[in-house]
Order: structure tokens, then C-alpha cells, then sequence
């Protein structure tokens, strides 16, 4: 194409220097207009056939370069609507991270609200204690000191704390070997520390558990004016019971009295009528003395009882005291229906290797002694001649417990004789069922449970009898 385009060139050049019908002139100097014609139309057809042809591959390559613009503009609208979608996410997101954002405020707002309520309501309950609290570090100094604290002691919580205890109260009733115990062991430790007379106090220390702060906190509580009207209650209610156990050993300190003054108004009548035989007044005197033995035997037990209580528990083998008792009461007991303790038949089982057990036991006596007086009596009920009056007692030993068991074939006790058999005469007024006060065992419910820290109950069965259970721990 630019070979032709500079031959053109060349001839219309040349044609234009010199004549420019040169070449279709004849020989002869005329000019072929025909030739002009075709050679000219021949020209033009080349020159538009070129332009028609620069025009077709102008054509092509502009539809080319529109397809390669579509395409690079779909490309950006593609991308145009991933990145609108992109940042519609984010936003999206970003709202979701703001309402979570303040939904997470409004949360630790009412958290620190909560929190603020939290300490003040404990904060009113450590000012409003009535007992006091000191709190320690691991160093023994001071963190927490109440108003009660500083009404005892007589120092402001302003000039005590970040102090050393003992510096600051010489007088407290701990020691550090004890604070040193609960944070070594890891475990409450209890103190009871009493001036006989004057006041007692209940300690506890409880160790700071938390691995990050460590130490303790003390609770002292002045227990003086409970512990002084617990005594009075526990005087009160012995002398009650004193009251209802000399109610009940009147019978039998009766019987032995009646008949030694019957035996000495006999006595006293031979002598004046002057008809005594030696051998029957020496037989009288004798059985005077047994009777004044037996009166005194009684008496005597009911002073050591009496004045029981205030020395410590001693070891005791318990089948020695229940013997002991049973001696007692075969001198003393006589059920008003005449049946004397000889008539009954009495059988003892005893398991073998019994550990002693720490007890008091003089009142431990008085126990067993009223439970025989107790089955004496259920036994004289019985009104049939072919009856055997019988009492097992049986002792044995179940893990770190005594357990005795006494029972009698006795007339059983009615559902209301239990409900009251072990509490006071005065406590069950409104009961329509009258019941014997003698026949209480309310003291020997107290001496199990209250100074043996054990259990005493009573079953009844109309065919088999009644029997009464007694658990003593050994420790």
C-alpha cells in the first residue's frame, strides 16, 4: 500500500512539472480524452478501494477497542459492586460492633453499679456487726478493723490499719501461733478464751483463700452474757431434774424407812411388855440395819449425783457402772405393787473387749438405776399370775459408739407415755393423758444427751415389750 502510494506520487510529480496529458497524447500531438477518463477513474477507484480499506481495519480495531473498553468497564462495575458490597458489609458490621460496643458499656455500667451497691451493702454489714472483725495480711498487719473493734478496743480503724496487730493491741486474746495455724492448714480455727467470772469470748479464724491476697480475718464474739445465762438455764433445769429424781427415789428410800420403824416399834414393844426373845431381837436389829443401809445407799447416791458434774469425764469400763447399778438397785428398789428387783430375772449379754469410755459416771449410774426403777414399775403392771417378769441388758461396741439396750416384758407404754416419757412434768400441760411425774426420765434424757452428747430412745411392742436404746460416743 505505501508502494503504490509513492508511485501515484511520483507520477503526478512529474505530471505536474511537465505537461500533465504527456502520456496520453498521440504521436501526432492530440490528446485521448478517453484514456484521461479510464486512467482517472482507475485512480479514484484505487484511492477509494484504500480508503474503504483503512476504513475497514479503522473499524475493526475501533470495535476492537470498544469490546476491550466494555470489557474494562464491566471489569469496574463488577468491581464497583464488590466494593460497594464490601463496605455495605462493613458498615453493617461496624453498626453491629457499635451496638454490641454499647450494649458491653451499658452492661459494665450496670455492672460498676452493681458492684458500688454490692460494697456498700457490705460495707453497712462489717459497720453494723455486732461482733468484732479484724482483717489481716500475710504480714499480720492490719486491713480491716469494724466499729465494733474500735468500740472495744479503743482505737480508731484511721490509726490501726497497715499496722501490726499485736502493736497496735497488745490485749487480744490471739496469739500468732494460732493465725499461723489457720493459714498453714488452710482451715477455720476456733478459740474459746473465758476469765471464770468475768467474760468469755468465741474466736474464729478464717484463712484468705484467694492465691492473690492472702491472710485472715478474725471474728470475735463476747459471748459473756449468753454463756452466763446458759449456766443459769443448765443450774435451772438440774435442779429440776434433781427436783423430779428425789420425787421418784422418795419411793424408795420410803420402803426401807417403813420397815425399819416398823422393825423398831416391834422391837420397842417387846422390850416393854417384857416378852423379848433375844434371837428375834437381834433378827429385828439386823434387819433394821439392812434397811437403814439400803436408805442410806440411796441418799448417798443421790449426793454424789447432786454434786456430780463439775469435775471432768473420767475413763470408765461402762459394764461396771451398769453392775454398780443393778447392786443399787437390788437394795432399794420396790415397785409399789410389791414387786422387789430380787423377783425379777435379770439377764446381762456383754460383748467382749469394750473400750472404756470417757463419761461421768455417777450420773451415768443415776441413768441406768431410773431405767431399772422404770422397768421395775412396768413389770409390777403386769396383772397375770403366769407372768416372768424378765430385763435383758445387752452392751456393744459399733465402731466408735456404745450402744446398751434394756429390755422388759413389762406392760408396754401408750403413744402418748413416749411422746412425754423423756421431757419434764411442767412441759406437757395440755395433755389429756395423765402420766405418773415419778415416771419421768427427762434427767436421764439430759444426762445422755446434753452432758454425754449421745442418744437415748424408747420402742414399745404390746407382744414383745419395751425396750430402751442408749448410744454413748467413745470420742
Amino acid at each position: 500500500m505505501k508502494k503504490l502510494t509513492a508511485i501515484i506520487s511520483l507520477l503526478i510529480s512529474q505530471v505536474a512539472v511537465a505537461d500533465i496529458f504527456w502520456l496520453f497524447r498521440e504521436i501526432d500531438g492530440t490528446t485521448n480524452w478517453q484514456y484521461i477518463a479510464n486512467f482517472s477513474s482507475g485512480v479514484l477507484i484505487l484511492a477509494l478501494s484504500f480508503t474503504v480499506i483503512r476504513l475497514f481495519f479503522s473499524h475493526r480495531q475501533s470495535n476492537k477497542y470498544n469490546r476491550q473498553l466494555e470489557e474494562i468497564r464491566s471489569q469496574l462495575e463488577q468491581r464497583v459492586v464488590e466494593r460497594t458490597t464490601t463496605l455495605n458489609e462493613s458498615n453493617s458490621l461496624l453498626k453491629k460492633s457499635n451496638a454490641a460496643l454499647a450494649q458491653e458499656i451499658n452492661q459494665h455500667l450496670t455492672t460498676t453499679s452493681q458492684l458500688r451497691q454490692s460494697e456498700s451493702y457490705i460495707s453497712e454489714i462489717l459497720q453494723s456487726m455486732p461482733l468484732i472483725l479484724i482483717g489481716l495480711d500475710k504480714d499480720n498487719q492490719i486491713t480491716q478493723w469494724n466499729p465494733r473493734a474500735e468500740d472495744i478496743s479503743g482505737l480508731p480503724a484511721a490509726k490501726v490499719i497497715g499496722k501490726d496487730l499485736w502493736q497496735c493491741y497488745p490485749d487480744i486474746t490471739v496469739t500468732p501461733q494460732q493465725i499461723m495455724q489457720a493459714s498453714t492448714e488452710q482451715r477455720p480455727v476456733h478459740v474459746q478464751f473465758s476469765q471464770y467470772g468475768q467474760y468469755h469470748f468465741d474466736i474464729t479464724i478464717y484463712p484468705l483463700k484467694d492465691q492473690s491476697i492472702t491472710g485472715v480475718v478474725l471474728l470475735i464474739d463476747d459471748i459473756t452474757q449468753r454463756v452466763n445465762s446458759e449456766t443459769m438455764l443448765i443450774q435451772k433445769d438440774k435442779m429440776s431434774l434433781m427436783g423430779e429424781m428425789t420425787s421418784a427415789m422418795a419411793h424408795d428410800i420410803n420402803m426401807p424407812l417403813k420397815a425399819m420403824l416398823s422393825s423398831v416399834k416391834t422391837l420397842r414393844q417387846d422390850i416393854t411388855d417384857d416378852t423379848f426373845d433375844v434371837v428375834d431381837m437381834r433378827e429385828t436389829l439386823e434387819d433394821a440395819v439392812i434397811r437403814g443401809q439400803q436408805a442410806k445407799s440411796i441418799i448417798d447416791s443421790l449426793l454424789d449425783f447432786s454434786q456430780g458434774g463439775g469435775d471432768a469425764k473420767s475413763l470408765a469400763n461402762i459394764t461396771h457402772i451398769i453392775d454398780h447399778s443393778i447392786d443399787l438397785a437390788r437394795n432399794a428398789i420396790t415397785a409399789n405393787s410389791g414387786l422387789r428387783f430380787h423377783d425379777v430375772v435379770l439377764k446381762r449379754d456383754y460383748a467382749d473387749d469394750l473400750l472404756d469410755l470417757p463419761c461421768y459416771h455417777r450420773e451415768l449410774q443415776q441413768v441406768f438405776l431410773s431405767l431399772i426403777r422404770h422397768a421395775c414399775s412396768a413389770l409390777g403392771k403386769v396383772d397375770d399370775l403366769d407372768h416372768s417378769p424378765e430385763i435383758t441388758i445387752a452392751v456393744s461396741q459399733i465402731y466408735n459408739d456404745i450402744w446398751i439396750r434394756l429390755h422388759h416384758n413389762g406392760k408396754p407404754l401408750s403413744g402418748g407415755d413416749q411422746k412425754y416419757l423423756f421431757e419434764s412434768s411442767g412441759t406437757d400441760d395440755t395433755s389429756s393423758t395423765p402420766y405418773d411425774p415419778d415416771q419421768r426420765l427427762s434427767f436421764s434424757h439430759f444426762i445422755i444427751t446434753e452432758q454425754h452428747q449421745g442418744q437415748i430412745a424408747v420402742t414399745c411392742d404390746p407382744n414383745s415389750g419395751t425396750t430402751f436404746s442408749i448410744q454413748l460416743p467413745l470420742k
